[in-house]
């Protein structure tokens, strides 16, 4: 049983936080993700999503995506820091829910796969809510959106001792970061600023249109795949840590300078993830504001 963690009754301040980020796709990849979704939304859940913000978000989703990150260091958000990711261990490759779903002092359920199931689970009750759960309710949809899309990205189920690649060093071209950040970010600006002029409209255009009717069209049936929400998660992490390994991890060193070869092999697969967590995204959240529940169960 999924246990319903508490939130808190109001969203405050939403748009006016300012804290540095530290994991995550950056902006422009969670923007991505909840774009994507937001498009692909039947009737029902595009209308359950819009009641759900706040006015002032204008019905898109993705104005809000980066909330989790922009509140996870206020004291009383401080909770939700493990739900961003899952350290598996070192060098195993491989990602077990039992074994690596907690945080640094053992509390089970804590990380991405635990949180993506409980906030899932929140929002099946929706249309039990009255108006004084609302608040509950749009934060739930607002951390699922977010976490949707960092089990997506493959460092963010990485090695316990680097902390997902948080602590390896690299040069990216010319300048100092590190082997998450790089994934987090730095492959997704340099594809923007090569080849579509720093406008995340033409990125969006593309990744829309190679599932739609392009490379990836034969594959969304599979992404879609999900038979309930331990199968589903697990899945997704699985997925990134084995990306991580073969991808990600493979053949960087402390200090390495990753340019050209690395961007080139690994910023297909970092679209490719965006793309499928905007997909799946969508998928939930039309089977949890949809007619039909069937593989959802709700937690009591």
């Amino acid at each position: 049983m999924v246990v319903l963690w508490r939130l808190s009754s109001l969203l405050v301040a939403l748009t006016l936080v300012l804290v540095p980020r530290t994991h995550g796709w950056s902006k422009e990849g969670h923007v991505l993700t909840c774009r994507i979704a937001q498009g692909l939304l039947e009737p029902e859940a595009a209308a359950a999503v819009e009641n759900l913000l706040p006015d002032y978000a204008n019905g898109d989703l993705s104005s809000l995506c980066v909330w989790p990150d922009q509140i996870r260091h206020w004291y009383k958000y401080r909770w939700t820091s493990p739900l961003h990711f899952i350290d598996t261990p070192d060098n195993a490759c491989s990602y077990e829910y039992s074994r690596d779903c907690h945080d640094t002092n053992g509390v089970k359920d804590m990380c991405v796969a635990g949180a993506i199931q409980n906030f899932t689970s929140q929002l099946v009750h929706y249309r039990e809510g009255t108006s004084d759960r609302r608040y509950n309710m749009t934060e739930a949809l607002l951390f699922l959106s977010h976490f949707i899309g960092d089990i997506h990205q493959p460092m963010h189920v990485g090695f316990t001792t680097d902390e997902g690649g948080n602590t390896i060093s690299v040069r990216w071209f010319r300048h100092k970061s590190n082997l998450h950040h790089v994934w987090d970010r730095e492959i997704i600006l340099t594809a923007l600023a090569d080849y579509y002029e720093k406008n995340l409209d033409s990125l969006q255009e593309d990744l829309v249109g190679n599932f739609t009717d392009g490379i990836w069209f034969d594959d969304v049936a599979s992404w879609e795949e999900c038979d309930d929400l331990l199968t589903c998660s697990n899945k997704y992490a699985n997925e990134s840590i084995n990306l991580a390994c073969k991808w990600g991890y493979k053949g960087v060193e402390p200090g390495q300078t990753l340019a050209d070869e690395y961007f080139n092999s690994r910023m297909p697969i970092v679209m490719k993830r965006i793309a499928q967590g905007g997909v799946r995204l969508a998928m939930i959240l039309n089977l949890v504001f949809g007619d039909s529940q069937h593989g959802f169960a709700a937690a009591s």
